[in-house]
């Protein structure tokens, strides 16, 4: 009799124990063991969210950064015959950020925990190289605008290895930026960038400086 109940009971006692949530698993309520992924780690379409977190907050860390880079160049250089063009740049970097807010919210990342610093180092950078003329301010976007083409391009190819449908909408944002970056990359040149005293040194002193910023605002 005993040995007849056993299997029953047991059977009884898993119906009704709830199911916990396991890496990538969590119970759906009232559906017995069906399961389905958890939105702790797998985004909204479906691709694993930390994939999807580290790109949107670096990304959106490195458009902040950016905009209070051209905020303190227009700070010191917003009057003079350089001021509109620095201002076209801000313009459309501001759109990035906007961009990269409404995907934060959209796939629920949280921002990286230095933007306070990048505010404040973001603003002396722009405002330090305005100081250095209108083409200290240039050599900066042209270091600055380099290094996040290369780091949107290293974005691209990392996305469409892992699969470029699932990754379109993402893919067209990141090219358009890219593209805009390396416009202002481009402007910068034009604009006399490489005649600042000592540009490769500042060039490599400000890339090595985004290098670092990519990688701290990926991980933290």
């Amino acid at each position: 009799m005993a040995a007849a109940v056993a299997p029953a009971l047991r059977c009884s006692l898993l119906q009704r124990r709830p199911l916990r949530c396991g890496p990538g698993v969590r119970a759906v309520p009232g559906a017995g063991a069906a399961l389905r992924p958890c939105s702790s780690r797998v985004a909204q379409d479906g691709l694993p969210q930390p994939v999807i977190d580290r790109i949107i907050r670096v990304d959106h860390a490195g458009e902040y950064g950016a905009n209070r880079i051209y905020a303190g160049q227009m700070a010191v250089l917003g009057r003079s015959s350089v001021g509109p063009v620095i201002q076209q740049m801000w313009n459309q970097e501001k759109n990035h950020l906007k961009k990269f807010n409404e995907l934060m919210v959209a796939y629920r990342v949280r921002p990286t925990v230095l933007l306070p610093f990048w505010n404040v180092a973001g603003f002396v950078l722009g405002a330090g190289s305005a100081l250095l003329g209108k083409k200290g301010a240039m050599a900066c976007t042209v270091a600055v605008e380099e290094s996040i083409s290369e780091h949107y391009n290293n974005q691209i190819r990392t996305l469409i290895e892992e699969d470029p449908e699932k990754y379109k909408e993402l893919l067209q944002v990141i090219k358009q930026f890219r593209d805009e970056e390396q416009e202002h990359h481009d402007i910068g040149l034009e604009h006399d960038a490489e005649a600042t005293p000592a540009y490769s040194v500042l060039k490599t002193a400000i890339q090595l400086g985004c290098k670092a910023a990519i990688f701290l605002s990926e991980r933290i």
